[in-house]
């Protein structure tokens, strides 16, 4: 399975009851044309569910819906076994998944769960690796071994199902340069969007280090965690003083998300609620049956 060139989906953050409801909301989506879902990955939190495991429930119980942890916990799931897993996902599924990967944010918790601490430059340096040995520890090819300065394997078989494609939340500037040479897509942080600072100011590290290993900018997608409301009728302003995006009707969705892709190169959006948690099933409902069929129509007619 490939994502098409502009992807939309929905993010969740699920706590343990709340996994029927997840899952009738991911069947609907999935009969209802989007195209991911997203789960966090806080494995330290006791009241949540599993990412990875609930991928794969999930994945289970749909047709073409893609997941992915958005975005992986790398400290705790070791490159080696997140290999094994995101291929057996994708070999399971025809190739619905999509690699979420962070260099680790909440240190003092990850520790908590046994994890040797690193500093912020050796978590970037892991973190680009990892990205790397999941690669060669999939689609087949020679035996493996690998010694790096965080991960060592030895003589290991690569998985013949081919690595899903990576996306990575990289913040700072040596992280997003490691995704601008080994990722595929970028999900800007703090659900920053195409009109923030952080974008325009954060979008060129990534483009420069891609340029600088020989590869073409525009290879690495930008999917955006995008928080909002869908209001019945028009919203006199869509857009707080902050010029954070606070929502609007359909067609002031529309309209701004089409022009974030014509005009700024947007790959994605991932819908969140306002305040970044789960939509509710209302939203999530209009957000599939209108709000992205009729970008996608947009964009199609524009391109005309």
């Amino acid at each position: 399975m490939s994502l098409p060139e502009v992807v939309f989906g929905f993010g969740a953050h699920s706590v343990v009851d709340d996994g029927p409801e997840l899952l009738r909301m991911t069947q609907r989506a999935d009969r209802e044309g989007l195209d991911v879902f997203s789960l966090s990955d806080h494995p330290y939190l006791g009241n949540r569910l599993d990412a990875y495991a609930t991928i794969g429930y999930v994945l289970g119980q749909t047709q073409h819906l893609a997941g992915f942890a958005n975005v992986t916990n790398l400290p705790t799931r070791p490159a080696p076994m997140l290999a094994r897993a995101v291929t057996t996902l994708s070999a399971l599924s025809g190739g619905r998944v999509v690699l979420g990967m962070g260099a680790g944010g909440l240190w003092d918790r990850i520790a908590d769960m046994g994890v040797p601490r690193l500093s912020a430059g050796d978590a970037v340096d892991a973190f680009e690796e990892a990205i790397v040995l999941i690669r060669k520890l999939s689609g087949g090819g020679p035996v493996v071994t690998h010694e790096g300065d965080h991960y060592r394997v030895n003589k290991i078989e690569p998985a013949p199902t081919p690595a899903p494609p990576v996306w990575t939340g990289s913040v700072g500037p040596k992280s997003l340069a490691a995704t601008g040479r080994v990722a595929d897509g970028w999900i800007p942080g703090h659900a920053a969007d195409w009109l923030s600072d952080r974008y325009r100011t954060s979008r060129p590290v990534v483009d420069e280090a891609a340029a600088s290993v020989g590869r073409d900018p525009r290879e690495v997608r930008t999917i955006y965690n995008f928080p909002g409301r869908i209001t019945a009728a028009p919203l006199a302003k869509t857009r707080g003083e902050d010029g954070r995006w606070i929502g609007g009707s359909v067609e002031q969705w529309v309209d701004e998300l089409t022009g974030a892709v014509l005009d700024h190169g947007a790959s994605g959006f991932i819908l969140f609620s306002p305040r970044a948690g789960t939509p509710d099933a209302d939203t999530l409902a209009r957000w599939a049956a209108e709000v992205a069929p009729a970008v996608r129509e947009a964009i199609a007619e524009a391109r005309r």
